[in-house]
Order: structure tokens, then sequence, then C-alpha cells
């Protein structure tokens, strides 16, 4: 069961230690199913990505994240999977289970159902604060094996800074959260080109 109480009073510190500012092209309490992807170069993303949508659009929306890091020790468990209701998966599968890929995708379309939103960080890992790196080719077959699944950029500012890697406490600081506009995977359209599209229009939120 998820502990709401503790979920709203996580997505009201976020935001406050986090100094953020929301800026959006998009309604994003319109009940839509979607998949937010985002930049990522610290451990607060998802969590402050989170934090900045819409009550109604929190109650729906599942991170997916690294079973390896959120499952270690009890309070990032309790937190993982009773208030974000996470998605934890599985980087370096053990010997014998399927490739992490293939094993992450099937979760993440299990996850979605035919309600709820994910959070993705396409990027596989942590980045850094100069450029972003390549997608990864999970989103695509995410999106291929849900025709029309509306893809949502997203733009992390100066989430490396309030916490660093390495670091546990978060650094009060401003940051902010720029929501685009909506793409979906085009017919006929190429993984490798889908994914540079993808990719270019979370980076331009940068700017």
């Amino acid at each position: 069961m998820i502990d709401r109480l503790l979920a709203e009073t996580t997505a009201r510190v976020a935001r406050l230690v986090a100094g953020t500012q929301i800026a959006s092209a998009t309604a994003l309490d319109d009940g839509g199913q979607r998949v937010y992807v985002a930049n990522h170069t610290s451990h607060l993303d998802f969590v402050l990505l989170w934090a900045s949508l819409p009550a109604r659009a929190r109650r729906v929306t599942r991170p997916v994240a690294a079973r390896d890091y959120w499952t270690r020790g009890a309070v990032r468990r309790y937190v993982a999977e009773r208030v974000f209701d996470a998605v934890l998966i599985d980087r370096r599968p053990p010997a014998g289970c399927p490739p992490a890929g293939r094993d992450a995708v099937e979760r993440m379309l299990q996850a979605l159902g035919d309600q709820r939103s994910l959070i993705l960080f396409p990027e596989g890992t942590r980045g850094s604060a100069d450029g972003m790196g390549a997608f990864r080719s999970g989103l695509y077959h995410l999106c291929a094996a849900r025709p029309g699944l509306e893809v949502l950029p997203v733009h992390l500012a100066n989430l490396n800074r309030i916490l660093p890697r390495g670091e546990f406490l978060p650094v009060p600081m401003l940051s902010r959260v720029t929501f685009g506009r909506p793409i979906r995977l085009g017919d006929g359209e190429s993984r490798d080109a889908f994914l540079e599209r993808a990719r270019r229009a979370v980076e331009e939120l940068a700017s």
C-alpha cells in the first residue's frame, strides 16, 4: 500500500529544498497517459520531477529506477516502494535471467497498464551538466509496443548541484523543471531517428 500522506509531504519538501521553478507547455493534470523523459544528473531527479507534477498526475505516475540503488538499505527501499511506487529495474540481471533491456521494457509495459504514466531517464545512467548522452533503445521499444503513446520531454536544471554525485544530503538551491510538448513515435520512424529526436526535444528545453 502506498503511503499517500508521506508521498504528498515528500513532494512539498522536495520542491521547497530545491527551490523549484516549474514551467510547462503542456497541461499536466488532464489525466493523459504518458512517459516523461528527462536528462539525468542526480539521484534527486525522479523525486523532483515527480514532485513537480500536479497531485492528480502524481497519483498515477511511477518512476523507473535502478533496483541496485533503491533497495540498498531499508529506508531507500521503503521510499521507492511505498512512497513513489517505483518500477525497479535490474541493470545487471543475475545469470540465467532475461537480458536487462528486454526485461526492462516488459516491466515498463506492465507498469503502464491502461492508465498509469512513467518517469524515465533514457540516458540509462547519470550524465554531466555539460551535455546529454545518447538515449538507449528502451524508450523506442516501449513506444513501438504501444503505438500512439505520448512522450513528454522534461529538462531538469541544477539538480547535480543540489545533490552532487557521492553525496547523501541535498544542498538547498534553486532548480528548474521545464515540461515541453509531447512527441510520438512516427509511422516507419527508425529507432535511431526517434531516439535522437526525443533527446533533442529534452535538450532544447534547456535554452
